[in-house]
């Protein structure tokens, strides 16, 4: 199970997760055009709102991915839990939806933002579903079900074009596509994972379900932080740049979702690669790379001081938060995107070779994790009612100077072989998996 994929293979995962992105990026624009402004802003808002629930399910790939390549006589058992822990955020979502169907009015919010909950869950549990199939050798259904996914996109964006369909309306088609796929990746996993009765030793269900919380914490507390920014614009009477800010924030989700699937296709690998003494190696690697972030972040919370203290710079930051902004303001806003995608994927790289070390790492990403929703909070709290998308971006560049700074310091102190004076390439370092 921890078998490189060929090149090739790599590639055509890759374009069916890139598709897939870009379809849900130029649906984005097509549904702004189609709605208008002020009925985009709601379901931008619940769309954002929601999109932390994509990580529930997907913390469970994630310890599988670790996991099963370091085991043999207990596969079929880690891969039944891994897809009951993947499937248990989808059923309570499509109990309280079908719920909602039948009490709520179609218009209600409370549907639309269950919809877009159920969308979220629901793409998480087959990206699961996909690395489990990866897993056993047959990637190729990877990028089979997120093609399909994609065509889904397209088709349902095209008959709200045509037709007009409603925010609900859109929702449903999209998570009614899904399901179905869903359905058609289970039915052709082994019958043994699928039936797989629950562990005996409890020890082994134990350690599956922390390494699931703690590796899955950190995803899902980044997601909630950008979920929280959503709420920070309806609480400051901004709902209407959820707009703006959905749009630059799916390009940067784009580039970024993309970099942690080209990890994770690695990761069996890299779990592999670090066991034991090597993991020095990768946490030595981390260290640059939150050092580097962490000194970013201050410079460019320096230059934005200053920009708001300079009448002239203060124009055109202003510009960005705009509705709809002008081309200065989505320049600005451009240049934002550039500085959070670049911080967001040296995050991600720095966390995945931390955690793919050992298990005392787990729970310092987490902690590091939590401290950057604080931050990001506080900062969009401060920001956002006056810069609106530009407050929004600053916000989480702030925050993830915070969560670098916190976790290059925890990781020194839980791992004394990582101080920087020891931080120099080694030779062993061009053997992890991803520093290409």
């Amino acid at each position: 199970m921890a078998t490189p994929l060929r090149p090739l293979m790599m590639l055509r995962l890759l374009a069916g997760r890139g598709v897939f992105r870009l379809g849900t990026q130029a649906m984005a624009v097509a549904l702004l055009t189609a709605w208008g402004t002020a009925t985009y802003g709601d379901y931008a808002n619940a769309w954002g709102t929601c999109s932390w629930l994509l990580f529930l399910p997907t913390a469970a790939e994630k310890a599988a991915l670790k996991i099963l390549p370091r085991t043999r006589l207990t596969t079929a058992a880690v891969a039944g839990l891994t897809l009951r822990i993947a499937a248990a955020p989808v059923v309570v979502l499509a109990a309280a939806l079908v719920t909602a169907l039948v009490v709520l009015p179609a218009s209600s919010l409370v549907t639309l933002y269950l919809l877009a909950g159920m969308w979220s869950a629901s793409t998480g549990l087959l990206m699961t579903v996909a690395g489990l199939h990866r897993l056993r050798g047959r990637p190729a259904l990877d990028a089979t079900a997120f093609t399909v996914v994609a065509a889904s996109v397209a088709a349902t964006t095209t008959l709200t074009l045509v037709v007009g369909l409603s925010p609900t309306t859109h929702l449903l088609v999209l998570v009614s596509a899904v399901a179905v796929v869903i359905a058609g990746s289970l039915a052709v996993l082994p019958t043994e994972w699928l039936r797989a009765p629950l562990p005996r030793r409890r020890r082994l269900t134990h350690a599956f379900a922390r390494s699931t919380v703690l590796l899955g914490v950190t995803e899902l507390l980044d997601a909630i932080t950008m979920s929280s920014l959503f709420i920070v614009f309806a609480v400051s009477g901004r709902i209407v740049d959820s707009g703006p800010f959905h749009l630059m924030l799916l390009a940067a989700g784009v580039l970024c979702s993309i970099a942690l699937y080209q990890l994770k296709l690695k990761q069996p690998v890299t779990s592999m690669s670090l066991r034991g003494t090597q993991g020095a190696t990768g946490r030595r690697r981390a260290d640059r790379l939150l050092r580097t972030t962490e000194l970013a972040g201050i410079a460019f919370g320096l230059v934005l001081g200053a920009a708001l203290l300079v009448p002239a710079t203060r124009h055109a930051v202003l510009a960005g938060a705009e509705v709809p902004p002008s081309a200065v303001g989505y320049a600005v806003l451009a240049v934002l995107v550039v500085v959070e995608i670049a911080a967001s994927l040296a995050l991600i790289y720095g966390g995945y070779l931390v955690e793919n070390t050992d298990s005392r790492v787990l729970s310092l990403t987490a902690s590091a994790a939590a401290l950057r929703l604080v931050a990001t909070v506080a900062c969009a709290c401060a920001l956002v009612p006056s810069l609106g998308a530009v407050g929004g971006f600053s916000a989480l560049v702030l925050g993830l100077t915070a969560e670098a700074a916190a976790l290059r310091r925890l990781l020194r102190r839980a791992h004394p072989d990582t101080p920087p004076e020891l931080s120099r390439p080694t030779r062993a370092s061009g053997s992890i998996p991803g520093n290409q």
